[in-house]
Parts: structure tokens; sequence; C-alpha cells
């Protein structure tokens, strides 16, 4: 009979607060104020003046997890990631598959010219493993502490390590994982589109081509149109258009090099270096090459946190299915890329990656229409994947206002923001058009957010039993996840001492 009352009061409790305290209202959000000796009365409410059933229940909500503080659930309603919690398990495979895949698969070839066959293919098996169970940890960790959902990276890194030391760890390589990216996409995204107007235009002789600037401007300005949908949920579809995008490009890539006649002089020997510690660099060239090619790990707490949960259904569990589909379609695409490519080419591979090579192997016995939607594909998954790396930014930068003014972001300001990013990511690509070349460098600091922050985070806040397979396995990968970042920047800061690197600003190719 208790029992039975219990659970009539919750209703009662959980109509009211959804009918005086709804988080999308931001008239219902009190500012603090300092304390009044009639503040007892003020707080006289039906929750304040519970029977002793009401606080029953009011405990086991507590406990479940389905009381909270209105004020954090306010600010999550008006913020981009979290503004909407109805997502699934098919819009996080779409957000997962179209972050996960990137232009820099197209290099996992040239990572077996240093590795050779047997090496190449284990350690890109390896890394594919380490990563998938680092995006389980991250998935597992995303409602810890239950009532409490940690939908951003960093707040998770600031839960684990501490808010001061949480911040230094995780603040720039997510926010480079995000902006940086963003920088590279336009790059990539504007060159692309002027290869694809070349390819279609090829004989039209009487048509001027814009100049690389102006496809950057063209590609921004698209960008920035695509940024005003207001939400994570919203750009669902703008996910499916790149994820289709990326395996039809990636497909067609390695398909069109296996099938057509390898090019004379194909060798798979082992390239010899002048140094010792020339070998040790390309080595973790190579390993970084192959590292780098998993991405999204900075943006798998943000999807998830699109999702709804309760306790009968976590948001864990569609959030898992979605990446295990996602993840099974990326192997689909990456092995044979890699091997595919490695076949074809061999140590004739250029610096470009596989797309490099098909155009200038097959640029002239390829139909121009397949060069062409190769072209426009690469493009249209740059533009789709700048959305869901922008989103981070807009979310950090609309938190710190609604923090300050405890309101949501105007319509105009909002807008203002969206704007502005696209305006300085294209200024960057423009003033720092050799920023690429230090992929090899920052990657190796953001390579800890893939596969060594995880670990760590997972021993700081579950605290496994010490000496426990748990606490070994991810003790061993976390710290050899910061042993590697350490020696892939290392060799980058090495490979750029001895072979130079063209600096030249304002100055595009």
């Amino acid at each position: 009979m208790e029992s039975e009352l219990v659970v009539e009061e919750m209703k009662n409790i959980s109509t009211t607060i959804s009918s005086t305290s709804s988080p999308h209202d931001s008239n219902n959000i009190i500012p603090k104020t300092p304390k009044s000796p009639f503040s007892s009365k003020i707080l006289m409410s039906p929750l304040a003046s519970a029977s002793p059933i009401m606080k029953k229940a009011l405990t086991y909500m507590e406990e479940i997890g389905h009381l909270t503080k209105l004020h954090d659930h306010a600010q999550d309603a008006w913020l981009p990631i979290t503004e909407s919690r109805s997502g699934n398990a098919y819009y996080a495979a779409f957000h997962t598959l179209c972050s996960g895949i990137g232009v820099q698969a197209l290099l996992l070839p040239l990572a077996f010219i240093t590795l050779g066959w047997i090496w190449g293919i284990i350690s890109l098996s390896l890394v594919f493993m380490w990563q998938l169970y680092t995006l389980w940890l991250l998935i597992q960790l995303h409602e810890f502490t239950p009532g409490i959902r940690n939908s951003r990276y960093l707040g998770l890194s600031m839960a684990a390590f501490g808010e001061k030391l949480g911040k230094i760890l995780a603040l720039f390589p997510t926010m480079y994982l995000s902006g940086g990216t963003c920088v590279t996409l336009i790059m990539i995204g504007g060159s692309t589109m002027k290869i694809f107007f070349q390819t279609v235009c090829a004989s039209k002789s009487h048509i001027t081509t814009l100049s690389t600037i102006e496809w950057y401007i063209v590609f921004t300005v698209s960008a920035i149109v695509l940024a005003q949908l207001p939400n994570l949920n919203s750009i669902a579809g703008i996910s499916l258009v790149g994820s289709i995008s990326a395996v039809t490009y990636c497909t067609l890539t390695w398909v069109i090099s296996v099938v057509k006649e390898r090019p004379e002089g194909v060798s798979f020997e082992h390239v010899e270096n002048t140094s010792d510690v020339a070998t040790i660099c390309a080595i973790l060239n190579a390993l970084g090459m192959i590292v780098f090619a998993f991405r999204g790990h900075n943006l798998v707490l943000e999807i998830q946190g699109t999702m709804p949960s309760s306790l009968k259904n976590p948001s864990h569990v569609p959030m898992w299915k979605g990446v295990k589909f996602s993840y099974s379609i990326i192997a689909l695409c990456l092995f044979p890329l890699a091997i595919g490519g490695y076949w074809a080419y061999g140590n004739l591979m250029p610096n470009g990656g596989i797309l490099s090579a098909l155009d200038k192997y097959h640029g002239e016995d390829t139909s121009k229409v397949i060069l062409g939607t190769t072209s426009l594909l690469v493009a249209i998954h740059c533009l789709t994947s700048f959305q869901i790396y922008a989103m981070p930014v807009f979310d950090n930068w609309e938190c710190k206002y609604t923090s300050k003014k405890k309101k949501p972001c105007p319509w105009w300001l909002r807008t203002g923001l969206r704007v502005f990013f696209g305006c300085l990511t294209f200024f960057i690509s423009v003033a720092l058009p050799f920023l690429p070349s230090l992929a090899g460098l920052i990657g190796g600091i953001a390579l800890t957010v893939t596969l060594a922050y995880p670990c760590l985070m997972w021993i700081m806040i579950k605290k496994p039993n010490r000496y426990s397979p748990s606490w070994f396995v991810n003790w061993s990968l976390g710290l050899f996840g910061l042993v590697l970042s350490v020696l892939l920047v290392s060799g980058a800061i090495w490979t750029i001492a001895t072979q130079g690197m063209d600096v030249h600003f304002f100055k595009t190719q």
C-alpha cells in the first residue's frame, strides 16, 4: 500500500515540476540572491513541506537520478549540443560515421611504405581495437553518476582529473580537434572544389576558374549557411549525407586503384633511411598516420548528450549500437583503402595519398565523370564534417554567455557567433597555409584525447581494484598512449628541424 502511495506522490511531483519549472522556459530560472531572514517563508512550497511519503518519493527519485538541479537542466536546454535530446541510435550512427571518416584516411597506404605488409596490418588492427575500446569507455562514463550527464569531453576531463588539471589536459586538444579541423576542412574542401571545377570544365577554355582563396570563400560561405541550423540533432540529415559521401569516395578510390593496371616499377621493398634516428622517426610518423586516421573521440560524449536517458532506458545502449554499426562501416572502408592502395601503388605512392596517386597514374585512363564525382564527394564530406566539428565551439561560446546572463542566446547573437567563427577559420586558413605541415606535431598532442585520457579517466572515476584486469589494462593503455604521444611529438619536431618546413604567410598554393 505504501509503495503505491509513493508512486502516486512521484507522479504528482513530476507533474508539479514539469508544470512550474520547465527547463526550456528561461523565466523560471531565478538568479542567485543573498540569503534573507524571509527566505524560509518564500521557499515554502509543496516540495519543501512534503509529507513523509513525498519525502520518500523524493529520496527515491534522487537515488535513481531523475531529480537534478533545474538550473543545470535549463542551461543544457539553451546550448546547441543538448538543446534537443530526441536523438537515437540512427542519429548516433550518422554523426559518428561522418566525423569518424576523414580525408586523412587516404594517407593510410603511405604508412605501409614504412611499416610493410605485416606490421602495417598489425598496427592498423591494434589501433582500431584500441580506439574502439576507448570509445566504449567514454560512452560508459557519460552518465557514471545517475542523473548527472557529462555531455562534453572537457566536462568529463574536469570531473575525472579536477577542474584545473582537467582544463589543462583537455582544453587545447579538444579545441584544436574542433577549430583546427575546421580550418583544415576549409583548405581541403576549397581545393577539392577547385579540382572538381577544373575536371568538369577542362574542355571549356573560355571559362576562367576562381583562385584558391576564392574557392575557400565559396566553401566558407556554404559552411556558414549550413551552420545556422540550431543544434546537433538538427544536422543529423547533413551527417547522413556526409557519411554516404565519405563511404562512397573511400570505396571509389581503392576500387579504381585495384581494378586498374598497376603502374610500372611498383615495389614493396623496405625503404632504407640515412640513419637510425631517421628510421625511428619514419616509423613514428607512420604510426601517427594510422592513429590520426581514427578521429571523433572528442565528439562522442556530445553525440550521446543528444539522446534521452532514464533508469530503464540509459543513453549508453542506443549510443553503443550506433557506434558499433558506424565503426563496422569505417573498418570496411579503411582496411581495404590501406591494403588495396598499398597493393596498387607500393612505394610509388605520392605524399598526397591514394587520391593523388589515382590522379597521377590513372588520370588519363579514368572517366572524368568518376574523377569529378570523387572530388565532389570529398568536398561535400568536408562541408558536412565542418558542421559537427564546429558544434563544440558554438556550444562553448554560448555556454559562457548563458552562464553569465542566465538566459539563452538571442537568435541574432547565435547567428553572429557562427558567422564570426566561419570568418575566423577562413582567415586562419589563408594566413597559415602551412598549418597542415604541423599536423604531425599537433596531432601527437591531440592523440591523448583518443587513446590515453579515456583509460585514465576510467581509473580516476570508476576506481577499479588495484591489480585487477581493468586496473592493469587501463593503466597500461593510458600510460602507453601518453608515451606514444610524446614520441610522436618528438619525431615531428625532429623531422621539421632536419627537413625544414616551407613557412609562407598569406600565400595559398
